[in-house]
């Protein structure tokens, strides 16, 4: 198979270790890796804002840059779940609606398509796991505590072959961090006690690093972190996959 890379903008920018972490675990996983040079912003960030109808430009790029991959693949929830819910193409939109098709986050196509169940991987450090409100509630990556339903968590089902890796039990385990994109911005106060919350409970049980398949939740947990000076890092679940492979 051969499989597009999908680098949203702000882990470009921000966090280009955990793009790097997925290209090398997926070609260490004999995965033919092809990254499109031109590709920039999904769109997302306009769409949550109420400018879905000036993402058009975004749209055609997408669809130019991943049109002819087997798979798309991302190291982003929230990105790869906007392009499944929002993409379109206004003069084809059978095109559109494959690569919506094709398009999976990290953790799913390592589970669901190449249904990897043993990893090489060493990581020697507690971890709790941040389920990010669209991994867990739009790509259901995990079950949401609230129904009555048999559990599973995809994250788990990776992190669980890690050698040396001890996951932490959190008292909240899938509670919203506070991020949500532009929230942080017009909400600026709810979403920092949000966040601290949920440091407090990674903190309170132990953990030495949180991880997550989303970096803008993971960055927003950091910047708490880093202003309470914790000695607690975030770390992208690509880099603990990836980790002495």
């Amino acid at each position: 198979m051969t499989v597009g890379l999908f680098i949203p903008c702000y882990v470009n920018q921000f966090y280009p270790q955990a793009a790097i972490a997925t290209l090398q675990l997926l070609q260490k996983l004999g995965v033919n890796v092809v990254y499109p040079p031109r590709q920039t912003c999904c769109g997302q960030p306009m769409a949550n804002s109420g400018f879905e109808h000036l993402t058009q430009e975004c749209n055609d790029l997408f669809l130019a840059n991943f049109s002819g991959f087997d798979y798309i693949v991302a190291p982003s929830a929230s990105c790869v779940l906007h392009v499944k819910q929002h993409l379109h193409a206004a003069d084809d939109p059978a095109k559109a609606e494959s690569i919506r098709s094709r398009v999976y986050e990290l953790v799913e196509f390592l589970t669901d398509v190449l249904q990897i169940d043993t990893l090489k991987a060493r990581f020697p450090h507690k971890v709790g796991i941040h389920q990010s409100c669209h991994g867990l509630r739009g790509l259901y990556l995990a079950q949401m505590s609230e129904l009555n339903a048999s559990p599973y968590s995809k994250p788990v089902q990776l992190l669980s072959q890690v050698e040396g890796l001890e996951l932490v039990a959190l008292d909240r385990p899938d509670e919203c961090c506070g991020f949500g994109g532009t929230f942080c911005i017009a909400e600026e106060a709810v979403s920092v006690k949000m966040g601290k919350d949920r440091v407090t409970d990674h903190v309170k049980n132990g953990a030495e690093y949180i991880t997550s398949v989303d970096l803008s939740c993971l960055m927003h947990l950091e910047g708490i972190l880093h202003r309470n000076k914790s000695a607690v890092k975030t770390v992208h679940i690509a880099e603990i996959l990836n980790a002495n492979l």
